[in-house]
C-alpha cells in the first residue's frame, strides 16, 4: 500500500568513540556512505545484528554482509518495525519512491537523510512524520575526515539529536544548523568542496610536470602541502588571510604566484563556481522534493 504526500546555535563538535544503545539502525541503500557509517557504527561498539540494510543491488548487498556481517535485505519488509533509527542513503531520484516503499513498516522511527538536495519538508510528507534530520556530509567521511552539516526538524528531540551525532561522529566533524536552507551553502561550500580541493591538486601536478619534475613527484608534494596546510589553519585560531600573508614576502615566489591569480580573478571567479553549486543544490530540492 503506497502511503499518500502529506535549534540550536551552528556548532562544531568531535565526538569520541562511545558505545551506541542497543536500538536496531536500518539503512535504506548500502552505497559508500552507508558503509562508512556501518564501519563506524560497529567500531564504536553497535553488535553486527542490530544494523539492517535495505539494498536491492546484490553485489554490494553481499560486500556489507562479507565486510560486516550485518541484516541485509532486497527491500523494505516488516522487519524495519524494529529500527528506532533508519537512515537514508539513496540516490535523490529514488528517495520518494523508497520512502512510499517504507513508511508503513516504521511509523515511530527517527528518519535521518544524507541524501543531496531533497528537503526535510517533503521527506516528512512522504513518510507522514516529522521525525527527521537532513544532512549534508562529504566524502572524506569514508575515511573518518568528513565535515557533516545537520538540520533538525521541530519534532526531533534531544535524544534524536544525540542518536544523530553518535553516528555522524564516527565520519569526522559535525556541524548544526540553525536553518535549512543553508544546507545548500554547505553543499557548495563542504560537500562538493572535495571535488575543487582535487581541482586544484591536478592543477599543481600539471604545473609540475611542465616543470620538469615528474608526475609522481607533484603528486606527492601538491598532496602533501594542501594535507599540511589544511591541518595548520585546522589548528590555528588566526584568520587564513593572516596564515596567507605570513607565507607571501613582497616581491617573492608566492607574491608572483598570488599576483598572477589576482590578475585574472581567481577568486571571485572561484566564489562564483561555488555559488552555481548553491543554485544547483536548490533546483535539485525543486526538481525531486515533488
Amino acid at each position: 500500500m503506497r502511503c499518500a504526500k502529506l535549534l540550536q546555535n551552528s556548532i562544531f563538535r568531535q565526538y569520541e568513540s562511545f558505545p551506541v544503545n542497543d536500538k536496531k539502525i536500518a539503512f535504506l541503500g548500502g552505497g559508500n556512505m552507508a558503509s562508512a557509517m556501518i564501519g563506524g557504527l560497529i567500531k564504536q561498539g553497535m553488535l553486527p545484528n542490530n544494523i539492517l540494510v535495505v539494498e536491492p543491488y546484490g553485489p554490494t548487498r553481499d560486500k556489507l554482509l562479507q565486510d560486516f556481517g550485518i541484516q541485509a535485505m532486497t527491500e523494505p519488509s516488516s522487519l524495519l518495525v524494529t529500527a528506532g533509527l533508519i537512515i537514508w542513503a539513496v540516490k535523490p531520484q529514488v528517495f520518494k519512491e523508497a520512502s512510499q516503499q517504507t513508511c508503513n513498516f516504521a511509523p515511530t522511527a527517527l528518519h535521518f537523510s544524507v541524501a543531496a538536495g531533497i528537503r526535510s519538508s517533503s521527506i516528512a510528507a512522504w513518510l507522514r512524520t516529522d521525525n527527521v534530520v537532513r544532512s549534508m556530509p562529504n566524502t572524506p567521511a569514508l575515511i573518518g575526515k568528513g565535515m557533516t552539516a545537520l538540520y533538525a526538524r521541530p519534532a526531533v528531540t534531544q535524544a534524536g539529536k544525540a542518536w544523530v551525532e553518535r553516528v555522524v561522529a564516527s565520519m569526522g566533524e559535525f556541524l548544526w544548523l540553525n536553518e535549512e536552507s543553508h544546507l545548500d551553502a554547505v553543499t557548495a561550500i563542504s560537500g562538493s568542496g572535495p571535488a575543487y580541493v582535487f581541482y586544484f591538486l591536478e592543477a599543481m601536478t600539471e604545473a609540475a610536470v611542465k616543470m620538469g619534475l615528474s608526475a609522481e613527484q607533484g603528486r606527492r608534494l601538491a598532496i602533501s602541502t594542501f594535507s599540511g596546510a589544511s591541518e595548520l589553519a585546522h589548528r590555528s585560531d588566526e584568520p587564513l588571510e593572516t596564515l596567507r600573508q605570513r607565507v607571501t614576502s613582497k616581491g617573492g615566489t608566492t607574491y608572483a604566484a598570488l599576483m598572477s591569480m589576482e590578475g585574472d580573478a581567481i577568486k571571485p571567479h572561484f566564489i562564483k563556481a561555488m555559488q552555481a553549486a548553491e543554485l544547483r543544490a536548490k533546483e535539485l530540492g525543486d526538481e525531486f522534493g515533488k
